[in-house]
């Protein structure tokens, strides 16, 4: 009974200790993904969520790294140059212990119709992706618009599904 008293205690305070294997609970988002926007239904305070626009998806490359005593880092490592020159590159989304979230700070490009400049304003975004039993993500993007004609919010869902990368096999 003793010893098992002590082997219990041992393992709680290694354990406690954060001597577990890094490997052991380490989350991570690598890979090729392609990453749906479904703008087609979003919704908000702002003008921008009462502009029709479709749908829209892009295949980007993530890596992972965790690091001792600071949350896992996934970084898009691959894909296209955003069409907005004020987003901040590359894409870094941190891991809260359930979902993977980037944060950032831009300009919000303001469409006015055609041939009208855009208005421009300060925005901040919230992307969260949460896996899911299959391999998939699953989240929310939402902008905050402060100032201007598109001032306000607009939310949309957003998903990341794994970009099959088995080679494909032809005849027999």
């Amino acid at each position: 009974m003793r010893k098992a008293l002590v082997v219990v205690v041992l393992v709680a305070a290694w354990l406690v200790s954060g001597a577990v294997p890094a490997s052991a609970a380490q989350p991570s988002w690598d890979g090729q993904y392609s990453l749906k926007r479904f703008a087609a239904s979003k919704y908000g305070t702002s003008l921008a969520a009462r502009q029709g626009e479709p749908d829209f998806s892009d295949v980007y490359t993530f890596t992972t790294e965790c690091r001792s005593g600071v949350p896992c880092v996934s970084t898009v490592s691959g894909g296209p140059a955003p069409k907005n020159p004020t987003l901040p590159q590359p894409a870094r989304y941190v891991f809260d212990g359930t979902s993977w979230v980037h944060v950032y700070d831009w300009q919000w490009d303001c469409y006015q119709g055609p041939d009208k400049a855009k208005v421009w304003a300060p925005a901040r975004s919230v992307a969260t992706y949460t896996k899911q039993a299959d391999g998939t993500y699953t989240g929310l993007w939402r902008t905050d618009i402060d100032g201007g004609p598109c001032n306000g919010y607009v939310e949309m869902r957003v998903a990341a599904y794994p970009v099959d990368q088995t080679p494909v096999r032809f005849g027999s």
